[in-house]
């Protein structure tokens, strides 16, 4: 049989990497006996936080867990986020591959939205919370939180941790997933997120003009996020997109905005028009990003990085950006579900942090396991083997928890916060992110001012401005 390395689950190499699947046939039908049931409450599904944190938790979820994602509560409720251009909410959940049904199994876990009791099952419940600029899940036996306000990221961040817990508790690697407490303050990251923060601001700016380098699992997540956030119908925004490569049906194990039978479409075009469908103007830069690229003064001069190259980070700062906020994800079965954040202007350049050595570095050899031995047993030659062997085990919830502190660093500048230079932490223990901050710069790269009322309605959200195509 041949396996094609652009068509290979990137999740189902964690088991082929670390030796649990025999073949990587075997490392699938683990993830196939993976689901989970989501139960929002009627109050939850009308309102866009509500939203945001479902259709975020089906769209991350169904990636990896194949078994199936079971929506409960969902109906034809209007959908009031832009994140979908779908007129009703079941049929977003559709869109993104879940299920929408009246009566649930009781053997899969669950994520409940908004405060329905838990039901009677031996597998553990999740509810997600968010308030501030702060999202997680706590065990649904513990108390529901009253309803607050929250900045858009927040219930995606609850939606991310939901997903990292779950997949933890399938994958049977952590002992504490369903009985501990997951989540992120985006505006103070290593603080304890259930606890007030009366330092957080509302949210009364979103930015403007953005650049962004990369649109694979990353880039996808940063679109994600723009999209979750309440830019005002008519709103003067321009975003860059830059990628040379072509979508790929691996892409969907990772990449929120990747489809089950991918076309092969350059990426630049898929994301935008993804994106142009919300709202945004949209501008193509289809080469690949390096000492060459030069930003032009009318360009955006802030950027957004997600990409896993070395010489291209090790550039970052030689392309005129005035801000560079770059997100990294970490690799093979101990570190992928690794974060990392830094921002240039910063203490260290790129070009010191991945230079010569850091471009050199080697990957663990992963092909004496035995899924590599039994491709190399059917026939599948050296070459094949070390190409997919060469391949990153990818996961969509950690992609999207860092592109949510990236973006979310550009919102923090633009209300005030200090700069963060470095962050570094992992899904596995959300509670240990170390953030290490530097002066407060302001933010002079273009800004949209939204003031503050509370959540906005539906009639003045992005949303409305999207059209069907």
């Amino acid at each position: 049989m041949t396996i094609d390395p652009d068509r290979l689950h990137r999740t189902a190499k964690y088991f082929m990497d670390s030796g649990r699947a025999a073949t990587a046939e075997d490392a699938v039908d683990m993830l196939s006996r993976f689901g989970m049931t989501i139960t929002i409450d009627v109050a939850g599904a009308t309102t866009l936080n509500g939203q945001i944190a479902l259709l975020t938790l089906v769209n991350a979820a169904r990636r990896t867990m194949l078994g199936g994602i079971e929506v409960e509560g969902v109906g034809d409720q209007p959908v009031v986020t832009a994140l979908s251009t779908e007129p009703t909410l079941g049929a977003a959940v559709a869109a993104l591959g879940g299920t929408c049904v009246g009566r649930t199994r009781d053997d899969w876990p669950r994520a409940i939205i908004g405060d329905a009791a838990p039901p009677a099952s031996p597998a553990p419940a999740w509810r997600l919370r968010w308030a501030g600029w702060r999202g997680g899940v706590v065990p649904a036996s513990w108390t529901p939180a009253a309803a607050c306000d929250a900045l858009a990221l927040a219930p995606a961040m609850a939606a991310a941790a939901c997903v990292g817990e779950v997949f933890a508790w399938h994958a049977g690697d952590h002992d504490m997933a369903g009985r501990r407490a997951s989540g992120l303050s985006i505006w103070n990251p290593g603080a304890p997120w259930t606890d007030p923060d009366p330092t957080e601001p509302p949210l009364n700016h979103l930015p403007a003009k953005l650049w962004l380098i990369g649109l694979g699992n990353l880039g996808q997540a940063f679109a994600w996020c723009l999209a979750s956030l309440p830019y005002p119908e008519g709103a003067d925004t321009t975003l860059m997109l830059q990628d040379f490569d072509r979508m790929a049906e691996s892409n969907d194990s990772t990449s929120l905005l990747a489809v089950p039978e991918q076309p092969t479409a350059m990426k630049t075009r898929w994301v935008g028009d993804w994106l142009e469908r919300r709202g945004f103007e949209v501008l193509l830069e289809e080469r690949r990003f390096g000492t060459w690229t030069r930003r032009h003064h009318l360009e955006p001069g802030a950027a957004l990085c997600g990409v896993d190259n070395a010489v291209a980070r090790a550039a970052l700062e030689e392309a005129g950006f005035d801000l560079v906020v770059e997100a990294g994800l970490g690799g093979g079965t101990q570190g992928f579900r690794n974060f990392s954040l830094h921002s240039f202007p910063g203490p260290k350049r790129a070009g010191a942090i991945w230079g010569s050595t850091a471009a050199t570095a080697i990957a663990p050899d992963v092909s004496t396991m035995p899924a590599y031995r039994t491709m190399k047993d059917n026939g599948v030659d050296g070459c094949g083997v070390t190409q997919i062997a060469s391949r990153t085990i990818g996961v969509p919830f950690v992609g999207l928890t860092a592109a949510i502190l990236a973006v979310g660093e550009l919102l923090r500048r633009l209300h005030g916060a200090d700069a963060m230079a470095v962050v570094s932490g992992s899904l596995m223990a959300l509670e240990d992110t170390v953030a290490f901050t530097g002066k407060d710069e302001p933010y002079a790269h273009g800004h949209i001012d939204i003031g503050h009322a509370g959540p906005p309605e539906p009639a003045t959200v992005r949303r409305q401005a999207c059209r069907k195509t």
